[in-house]
């Protein structure tokens, strides 16, 4: 039986270190992630169950933490129904098209907030989505702030050795809510709603706990993932010129004047190729959500003990020179059909949502709304550095958090529109789809 640590320390396709008693193992090399955590599924798919991350805190149900197998083959079961494939994601092409204009409309208004902007519609997507939710334009919202505390507490919740702030679980209120909107006959579309309609009876106890957890998990795991990339994405238009004007020529010449729908998806490859590798570029989870074995194991000489915990090294995935050519550079052209017969290079899609029996079940409609909010705001925003007080372009380095979840450390940027034609067109959702004043009042008057 081989050594458990390579020669190399902390590199290598596998490394490991002990901390606390806690054997910890990194996966540097995506083949090697494919065969344990795909190909081995089976014994290297539980999750770490620290104290934190589930005893102390109200995430013992979440799908992404649980290490109860049966209960995540029947939370995923939920999720993959409504969520798992494209085909069910374009039902929802229409409200995600929406948002992404309630976008364009709130950063036109307030472009010093992008960041706020950003977290704002990306929640209420989320919250229409799944409970049904609307959110208004502006001003406090109950849920909204109650989803945001949410999202952070999963974020810790989900990091090993972080303490996470005991709260009232999101599961419980927004699920009251679309029962109370279905007794007054006011019920909307929804993934709550269309499991309650498909059972077609009432709902045991451990059916509606499944709803309830299901339904929180996919904000709690969605909505801080798409804030980390959409965020991403503004970050590198600033820094990338040349690159925005690419993207945005390509908008010009394929949709022309309106604003581009997923149906103009296959002839924007070099926009599809952006978003990918802004995925790429600076990954939302670097080191992914850990694993942990439940058998002892070996592979290529290395031994796994049982309880050990598996990282996949996201980030080594998509700065390897072996895998992408000067991998630090920021350049879609590397995901584009070439002339002379080179093959794109590997779409990080096949890692950055992770592997196996815990890849996400929501990772496309995550896919979706990021390309929709790319391709909007292209189309209609010019995306440059701030300026200092001297007048001049600020310096805008690529620094970001640690963490499961990584942002891009604050920056500031430029947001305007391209033209007068494309105020109108940002402001044409105004009248289309008018806001109200959205469902807040409803939910605070809830008693549980």
């Amino acid at each position: 039986m081989g050594a458990l640590v390579s020669d190399t320390g902390l590199s290598g396709p596998i490394s490991s270190l002990v901390t606390i008693g806690q054997t910890v193992i990194i996966l540097n090399k995506p083949e090697v992630a494919f065969d344990l955590m795909e190909k081995r599924s089976a014994i290297h798919s539980s999750r770490p169950q620290g104290v934190f991350s589930a005893d102390l805190v109200n995430w013992k149900r979440a799908v992404t933490i649980s290490g109860d197998a049966s209960m995540v083959r029947t939370h995923r079961k939920y999720i993959t129904n409504l969520l798992g494939s494209k085909n069910a994601i374009s039902t929802l092409h229409p409200q995600l098209d929406l948002g992404a204009r309630q976008f364009l409309l709130q950063t036109l208004q307030r472009p010093d907030s992008l960041i706020e902007n950003i977290r704002r519609i990306t929640g209420a997507k989320i919250l229409d989505i799944v409970y049904g939710y609307k959110v208004a334009p502006s001003g406090p919202d109950s849920l909204v702030d109650m989803a945001e505390r949410s999202g952070i507490q999963f974020s810790s919740a989900v990091q090993p050795g972080m303490w996470a702030v005991d709260s009232v679980p999101i599961s419980e209120k927004p699920y009251a809510f679309v029962l109370h909107q279905r007794s007054k006959g006011k019920g909307v579309d929804s993934y709550v709603s269309r499991h309650l309609d498909a059972l077609g009876r009432p709902v045991t106890p451990e059916e509606e706990s499944v709803i309830k957890w299901t339904a929180a998990i996919i904000y709690g795991a969605g909505a801080d993932t798409t804030v980390s990339a959409l965020s991403t994405f503004f970050l590198a238009m600033a820094k990338f010129p040349d690159i925005q004007r690419h993207a945005q020529a390509e908008l010009d010449l394929m949709v022309g004047s309106r604003l581009p729908t997923m149906a103009d998806r296959p002839n924007l490859p070099y926009v599809d190729a952006l978003m990918k590798e802004v995925m790429r570029w600076h990954p939302v989870a670097p080191l992914a959500v850990p694993h942990m074995s439940t058998e002892d194991d070996e592979y290529c000489g290395y031994r796994i003990p049982k309880g050990a915990v598996l990282i996949a090294n996201i980030w080594s995935f998509t700065h390897d020179p072996e895998i992408y050519n000067e991998p630090m550079s920021f350049n879609p052209d590397r995901f584009l059909q070439h002339e002379n017969g080179i093959a794109p290079e590997c779409d990080p899609q096949k890692f950055v949502f992770g592997f196996g029996r815990r890849i996400c079940p929501g990772r496309f409609l995550a896919e979706a709304s990021l390309f929709l909010t790319i391709a909007k705001s292209l189309s209609v925003f010019d995306i440059t550095k701030g300026l200092g007080v001297d007048g001049k372009e600020m310096d805008l380095p690529a620094e970001f958090s640690t963490g499961v979840i990584s942002h891009p450390s604050p920056f500031r940027i430029q947001v305007r529109p391209r033209s007068e034609h494309a105020q109108v067109l940002i402001r044409s959702v105004e009248a289309e789809e008018p806001w109200l004043k959205g469902d807040s009042e409803v939910f605070d008057d809830i008693k549980l």
